[in-house]
């Protein structure tokens, strides 16, 4: 069956998917006045690395018209004065609030609105005509299968779409059809894709969703399952239609309930098996949250189990790369598996990760229920060949090693950010002016001491704490025998001749040294008259 068919490229000149889960870090810049309005320069980065940045001019910073329901801090305009420099300034602080918020939300930061106008290079593709003419190509190709309707924008990811279809020998059977472009994590080679792909219409088991039909291309994939009218788990927990946008839903949702304690053990435990099963069988997962479990007649199914085959990122990725320990596909699912208990038991996901602080449980023993009877688990089957295996493996350590990259930059780049705001703090300027200080003073004192030993080299005294070097001692080797001293002179006649101040022995109230000082800064070399030198060297005969 053909489908999405195109011309192989060459991998070199295909394009690497891009991970839309990475963050956009925005900084405004600057601010320039026209004739009658104020444009804002902003500083945009992917990630932590700073070659991967560029440079937005926009006019206006508002999304809120687009993005309803939402209380965003958006600082007010003026009707009069907003040209003045004080208002300008005072409004950029509000702007930058303003992008940090939507930036740091983990709904609204992957919201095709805000990626749009933030990296309009990247995101300027219309993905639902794309969809709309892949999908028309498998129809095509297949033509039991008819659309019924377009389910806009009911998931958070930017390169999928979904649509209501039906199969034209059973009309009254909704079913959606998801139509996604390959990820960044795809590892497996495009053969062993589509025979993992082929393989998930033969997976039964009570807490998995069914696919009824799976295939993929060279660039995307197309999966078909049966449509649920009472939606997923956070539908229920959210209280919300299951047709509904993704922001509109679940960006700031009017009424919130968490659930029962029974039925917490009963979808605990469901999701748990369901868990085991995949880990089992190899099968990486690592998309566990509240949107990916259907809810069924009391009963739980797990959704989207081809993510990770097909190379997508995590719904946390973002906080997955915070914490090195999580490095495998297990340990992703054990947190998702706490963030989503979490959630159950108190009706909205944690505010922060690592939490801190929980609430006051509205129940008790929940965990511990989950795991009663763990042992008498129904067991499942699906075929693997051994190739396959192997495949899925290798794809796994690959996805895994991966992560860990991953994690190590940018635990390194919080390393250097820590190390440069403690730099620059104001207890550490303080620090190093007084260590500034003290090392000016050595230095100053040094060059003092320094002065001190020049003179007493010229014959004056020098005070004790000039510092001198070693006398070597007689006979040592390599040390020539010093020339005798000459005889005193002989002592002057009496008399009234005056004595030149350089041989005036010092004085202790330091008279004679400031006469040594001053001579030496009156010395003038013209003064100074040429005399015949007598050299008694050399030996007589």
């Amino acid at each position: 069956m053909a489908f999405m068919e195109q011309q192989p490229q060459p991998m070199s000149g295909r394009k690497p998917p891009l991970d839309d889960t990475v963050p956009l870090i925005t900084v405004i810049e600057a601010s320039q006045s026209l004739q009658s309005h104020t444009e804002y320069i902003i500083r945009v980065q992917r990630g932590v690395s700073t070659d991967n940045s560029w440079t937005v001019i926009t006019e206006s910073v508002c999304l809120r018209s687009q993005i309803s329901g939402l209380n965003l801090p958006l600082p007010p305009k003026k009707l009069l004065g907003n040209m003045d420099r004080e208002f300008i300034a005072e409004r950029q602080k509000g702007l930058q609030a303003y992008l940090n918020y939507i930036t740091r939300h983990h709904i609204l930061s992957s919201c095709e609105l805000v990626k749009k106008f933030l990296d309009t290079n990247n995101y300027s593709a219309n993905y639902t005509e794309i969809a709309l003419q892949q999908v028309s190509m498998f129809f095509r190709s297949d033509p039991k299968w008819e659309v019924i309707e377009p389910l806009k924008d009911i998931g958070w990811r930017l390169r999928k779409r979904y649509f209501l279809v039906k199969d034209k020998d059973q009309p009254k059977d909704k079913q959606v059809l998801s139509w996604v472009d390959l990820g960044p994590d795809k590892f497996l080679s495009d053969k062993d894709l589509l025979s993992a792909v082929k393989l998930l219409p033969t997976l039964s088991h009570s807490n998995i969703a069914p696919v009824s039909f799976a295939t993929t291309s060279e660039s995307s994939a197309l999966v078909i399952r049966v449509f649920s009218e009472k939606g997923t788990l956070r539908d229920h927990i959210c209280k919300v239609k299951p047709k509904e946008p993704f922001l509109k839903k679940y960006c700031n949702p009017k009424k919130i309930q968490g659930l029962e304690q029974q039925q917490i053990r009963t979808y605990g435990r469901q999701i748990l098996e369901a868990l085991k099963f995949l880990h089992d069988k190899g099968f990486p997962y690592g998309h566990l949250h509240a949107s990916n479990v259907l809810i069924e007649e009391n009963a739980c199914k797990l959704l989207d189990i081809e993510n990770s085959l097909l190379g997508l990122p995590s719904y946390y990725r973002p906080y997955v790369t915070q914490f090195r320990k999580m490095n495998t596909t297990e340990s992703i699912d054990v947190y998702s598996f706490g963030h989503l208990l979490y959630e159950m038991t108190y009706g909205r996901p944690p505010d922060a990760v690592p939490v801190d602080q929980y609430p006051p449980p509205p129940f008790s023993s929940v965990v511990s229920v989950l795991l009663n009877n763990w042992l008498n688990l129904p067991s499942f089957q699906i075929q693997i060949s051994s190739k396959l295996k192997e495949a899925l493996k290798s794809s796994k350590e690959c996805l895994e090693k991966h992560l860990v990259e991953e994690q190590r930059t940018i635990h390194q780049h919080k390393r250097l950010t820590r190390a440069q705001s403690h730099h620059g703090s104001e207890e550490e300027k303080r620090k190093r002016k007084i260590l500034a200080r003290k090392v000016h003073g050595k230095r100053k004192h040094y060059q003092k001491n320094h002065i001190y030993c020049l003179l007493a080299g010229s014959g004056a005294s020098s005070p004790p704490t000039c510092p001198s070097s070693p006398t070597p001692l007689p006979g040592s080797a390599g040390a020539p025998l010093a020339p005798p001293l000459p005889p005193p002179a002989p002592p002057p006649p009496p008399g009234n001749e005056a004595v030149p101040p350089s041989l005036l022995p010092p004085s202790a109230n330091g008279v004679g040294r400031s006469a040594l000082l001053s001579s030496i800064q009156s010395f003038s070399k013209g003064k100074l008259k040429k005399s015949e030198t007598v050299d008694r060297s050399i030996p007589r005969l």
